[in-house]
Order: C-alpha cells, then structure tokens, then sequence
C-alpha cells in the first residue's frame, strides 16, 4: 500500500462519519432526552470509531467522541441553569455486553483485589455539594468538566437530604449518584401524556432527563423523581474503601443500594451478574447493568484514568431482550387531535416479563423505513424500554416491490386524511364529524389535569355519547340529574357526584380553561405562558399571529392552530356555551406601572444577566408596551442581551430599528 492509498483509505471517511453521527446521537440523548437507536447500537458505533482511531493515529482529535463524555448542558443562550465547574471531572464508564471482556478486565487488575458490585440504574448522573452539611449545589455531568446547577429541582426529590448531621461529616464534599423515575411514576406519566396525546416517554431514564431540567420545581416534584447515589468524593473523607464509605453515606441518611456486594473471585462477580440478569426485572426502578468498582480507593488512585474514563470501574450492560414474531395486521388509531397512529398486531410473544401483542408504528414514514406488511416476521424489542417497539425485519431483505400504502380515508368517519408539511403524522381533519376526535376532546376536557371533573371517565363520556346525551364539551353543561340518574349503573349519588364536579369546574381559572379546550398542541404549559400574556378570552381571540409568536415556546405553527380555532364559528359557539355556563374565560390583569412604553411594539432578543427574558416581557407590558416576536417595520426597539439572534441583527439593521441594551432599558423602567 503507497502512503497516497493510506491517505485515501475509506476507513478515514469512515471515521469523520462516525464522530459525526456519535456526536448527534450524544446530543439526542443527553440534551433532548430523545435518543433513536439503541445503547447497544450506539456502542457498537464507538467501539468501531475506537478501533479505526487506533488504526490512524495521524487523525487523533481532542474532540472525537471517543475522547468526550457525552453532555447534557443546556445551551448558554437559553439562561435557564447555572453552569458549575466540577471541582474533579465527572467521567463516563467503559462499558461493554460480554462476560468474557469483564474476565479480561478483571485478570488486569492487581492479584488479591476487592471488587464492588453494584446495580447500573438507568437514569442521568448528578453530583450533590454539601458545605457544612447543607446542600448548595446540584450540579449535572455535563460536558464532564462543568454541568448544569439543578438544585432546586433536586431539592424536590424525597431521598435527598438538604442537610446532614454528625460527629464525622466533612465540611465538604460530594455524593454522586444517579436521578431516576421509578417504574410506577413513569407509567403514571406516561398515562397523563397519552391522554392529552403527548408524544410519550420511551422509558424512565427519557422522562427522568426531561422532569429534572423543566422550569416549574412543582411540576417536578408532582412527577416522583427518585435517586440513589453511589459514590463519595473530598478531603478528609472517612473509611478507606468504596465500600465502608457508601455504609458511612447510608448512615448519614443518604440512600445508598441494598444491593451491593463486595466480591474477591471471578466466580463471585459471575454470579453476581447471573442473579441481576434476571432478578432486576422485579425492581420498582430500571437498571440497564451491573457496575463493577475497585474496592481499595488506593488502588483506585494508583491505577488512574484514560481521558474519558476511569480505569478502576467498568460497566456491564444487559443486552435488550428481543423476540421475533409474526405481524399479523395493522391497524389504524385515530386520537383526540385527528392523528392516525398505525399499530402493529402481533402473535403474543413473551418480552421481558409480559406478553406482547401490539406495537406502535408511528407514521407511514417508520413503516416505510423497515419495509414491513403483514404477513412479515418481526424483531420486537423492550430492553430498558417499557413501550414494545418493531426494530426490523427477522427473514428476508428489502424488496424493490414493496408496496405499502397508508390508508387515503380515516378509518372511523370516512373522512379523506391530510397530511401538514412538515409533519409525520397523517391527520381527519373532521374534528366535529370523527367520533374519536369528538369523544377523545371530551375526556381530555374533563380529565385531572384540566377540568377536573370527577366521575365522568371514558367510560361515561362514551356511554352519554352513544345515548346522545353529548356532542360536544359544552353539551356537559347541559347535562341534568335526570339524564345521569336514569343510567342504569348510576344511582341517585353517583348523577349527584358528577353534577357536583361540573358545578366546581366553574372555579377553575382561565389558564386550565385554555388548555381543557383542547386547541391543537397548546399544552398545559404553553396553556399557562398564554393567559398570562392575554388575561382574558377575549383578548385571546382578537391576538394577531405576530402577537402569539411573542409569547415564549408559541411557534408559528402553534399560532396558526390557535388562529384556525377560533375562526371556526362551530368552536367559537362552544366557547360562547362555557361562557355562559359561567367557566373562568379572565384571569388576572398585570399591574400596570406607568405608560413609559406605551404604544411601543418591542422584541426581546439574546440571553440577560439581571432579569429573565419572561421577567423583561412582564416589565415591558407593566409600562405599556406590547411585545412583539419578529423584527418589522413596525417594531419600535429591539431589547439586545448577549448572543442576539444573527437574523434579526440583520434585519434590524437593514429596517434602522434601532437597539436597546439591558442596562439603558432599565434605566428608562426604573424611573418610573
């Protein structure tokens, strides 16, 4: 081989493609909480980029993956959390799924040495500060070097004490260890996002990523994170082994796994692996592996670090568990919102501990991308995923003939699907026609989370629907105590319970209104981002698609389904019907400070250091002004923090819209 062949090899193609998907799939799973393949997959990818790296030496880069712990900090711009320098770098495991490299890794070590087993939770790493026993920060992995400050969402977590006491207690140090959402919580959650038809979690480890960093702490506490932490790191710490400081660490009134156990043989650590591949399934919270540690710390320290690794630890991690079967049909789920979910019937195998007969498809998209029909053998997988999903085929290969087709017609009303650009999903438009639509925006009304009216379930809004009792949502208003006693399995208390619960649903305030009405993907919290901005139905309806924009997380496509909503006369009598039924249509108006901004449109651009962006358009229309989400010749100033949006400099300048810094606005707020 001449040098210029080496140079041209396709294995350093390879390798530029593989840091480049390496790198996305890291974002997808530490940042968006939404990865889209599998552990195993991901790690056969670095395991190859390792290989090919070792074998061209000349294209070493600080910044390949393999050199990098994969990072979860939150985007400077978005000045939502405190980034926080790990006081010692907060590293990733070598991992790997044969028992064989663990015996390799194992012979490696010193002869004689102590080895820690404990369960791998499948959740996101933190790592808790106490200074003189109170906790002062919480701060996430990150990129490894710095992480994200969290603690007032850690703070909501039950088994993590704010302080602690004791004769032996540092006066500073460190507990890492692992935020999870217990099984129980998570199918909760999930059950919630299916009835309002939100996108679902894929697993714990998903929702557990997603909860932690959300705004709202209440929101956080409601959902029942949990944690369990497995390291200590500091001066002056107790005990000389990982061991005995964990047991000083469950003293202290940390929670610490029952679990762990100290093994001195191969055949101990073996069978160790063998219980928990097993027995793991009947825990109330999801581990994806077993976790093996060098009991002495001097030891620990002697045999040191790779760049991204400890080398006294190593992860072994389960493999999915997955079956084939047969795809007996598919058929067609239409929900509240007119999305048509295709569903994949199957011959029940058994799958990690439950019977598996049917899968999501997701799109016509997905369907299309494995080549997959009925009559086809299937992969089903459920690893540390609890939702069942098709990875391939398991015979055959991609036909040039195949010829799946989605249905042109929903499958409930007859009614011809469309399909938004842009979007996946194929959607009934008849949302006044379709009897899931119908049926499935009157439970999403009157669930929990919106109006909570208790006693009318699925079950008794498809019974009143059948009757004709309801049509609509406002049609509850309507309902008598001879309509719900003459049921035959309600009595005269039951007919009086539910009427109750809709007499209290008037109290409800405007915010839960907004999002019980069901507008096409306001959900409770862009729900309650809007009333505040428009304190009353009124002003919601008249808002124009510029003003919409101008509230946090309203896109243009969420505009738009709030203005088609209520051009809808059918929608807007529905609404006229609740009003007069005497629900909550006003909140409450901000206070309004002076009219030092009156008549100015402003836009908000960039990251601030004294007040949040929501705290500034609260500020802007307290004295006046009206905020604006997009430059145009009618936009009076533009508010310019750090990190302004490009385009919008661009276009500023090119209008003459003159801009406005943090400090000088301020000053013009302030005296008034």
């Amino acid at each position: 081989m001449t040098l210029f062949d080496d140079i041209e090899a396709p294995e350093r193609e390879e390798i530029r493609q593989l840091r480049k998907e390496l790198t996305e799939h890291n974002y997808r799973y530490y940042v968006l909480s939404s990865p889209v393949i599998s552990d195993m997959e991901f790690d056969r990818k670095m395991r190859r980029l390792q290989d090919l790296e070792a074998r061209y030496p000349d294209m070493f880069d600080p910044k390949s993956p393999t050199q990098q712990v994969g990072s979860d900090l939150s985007p400077k711009q978005s000045g939502k959390w405190e980034q926080v320098a790990h006081r010692y770098p907060m590293l990733s495991l070598a991992n790997t799924y044969s028992r064989e490299e663990v015996a390799d890794w194992l012979r490696k070590l010193p002869e004689g040495v102590e080895i820690v087993c404990e369960l791998k939770f499948d959740g996101l790493s933190i790592s808790l500060w106490y200074e003189h026993g109170t906790l002062t920060k919480a701060v996430t992995r990150g990129d490894g070097q710095k992480g994200d400050n969290v603690v007032e969402n850690i703070k909501t977590i039950p088994s993590i004490p704010w302080h602690i006491e004791g004769e032996d207690v540092p006066e500073r140090f460190e507990m890492r260890g692992e935020v999870l959402l217990p099984w129980a919580n998570f199918e909760r959650l999930n059950q919630e996002r299916s009835n309002q038809e939100e996108a679902l979690f894929a697993n714990p480890r998903n929702a557990a990523s997603g909860t932690l960093k959300l705004q709202d702490a209440r929101e956080v506490a409601r959902r029942g994170l949990d944690a369990y932490l497995y390291y200590m790191l500091g001066e002056d710490l107790p005990a000389k082994t990982h061991f005995d400081r964990l047991q000083t660490a469950r003293r202290w009134g940390f929670q610490i796994s029952e679990h762990i156990r100290v093994c001195r043989t191969l055949d101990e650590v073996m069978a160790y692996i063998a219980y928990w591949d097993n027995a793991r399934k009947d825990l109330p919270i999801a581990t994806d592996g077993i976790v093996l540690k060098v009991n002495s710390l001097a030891q620990q320290e002697e045999l040191g670090f790779t760049a991204k690794t400890p080398r006294w630890a190593i992860a072994y991690k389960f493999p999915a568990e997955k079956q084939k079967t047969l795809l007996r049909e598919i058929t067609y789920q239409v929900g509240r919102t007119g999305v048509v979910t295709p569903v994949a019937n199957l011959e029940p195998v058994h799958l990690s501990g439950t019977i598996v007969q049917r899968a999501t498809l997701h799109n016509e998209d997905f369907i299309r991308s494995l080549q997959i029909r009925p009559g086809d053998m299937v992969f089903v997988e459920k690893g540390g995923e609890i939702i069942p999903k098709i990875t391939g085929k398991a015979e055959g290969i991609a036909s040039l003939d195949y010829d799946y087709h989605f249905p042109t017609e929903c499958p409930e009303c007859g009614a011809k699907l469309v399909r938004v650009e842009g979007e996946a999903a194929w959607r009934c438009p008849n949302e006044q026609g379709c009897p899931p639509q119908i049926k499935g925006k009157m439970i999403h009304f009157v669930s929990r989370r919106a109006m909570n009216i208790e006693g009318l379930g699925e079950e008794t809004i498809e019974l009143l629907y059948e009757q004709g009792l309801l049509h609509n949502i406002a049609d509850i208003y309507t309902l008598t105590f001879n309509d719900l006693a003459s049921q035959e399995r309600f009595g005269e208390k039951s007919a009086q319970n539910i009427l109750n619960g809709i007499s209290n649903s008037m109290l409800v305030p405007w915010e839960r209104v907004l999002f019980a009405i069901g507008i096409r993907m306001v959900g409770e919290t862009t729900a309650k981002k809007l009333a505040r901005r428009f304190t009353s139905l009124e002003q919601l309806q008249v808002a124009d698609r510029e003003q919409l924009i101008a509230v946090e997380d309203v896109g243009e496509q969420i505009a738009d389904n709030i203005i088609t909503y209520f051009a809808d006369e059918r929608n807007r009598e529905i609404i006229r019907r609740l009003q007069d039924a005497g629900l909550q249509m006003q909140g409450e108006a901000p206070e309004v400070v002076s009219q030092a901004l009156a008549g100015q449109s402003i836009v908000i651009s960039g990251t601030f250091t004294q007040h949040s962006r929501d705290e500034y358009k609260a500020m802007i229309e307290a004295h006046g002004g009206k905020n604006v989400g997009s430059v145009s010749k009618k936009t009076s100033f533009i508010l310019a923090g750090e990190n302004m949006g490009p385009e919008k400099l661009k276009k500023a300048e090119a209008l003459g819209i003159p801009l406005m810094t943090e400090e000088e606005f301020l000053e013009i707020t302030t005296d008034h």
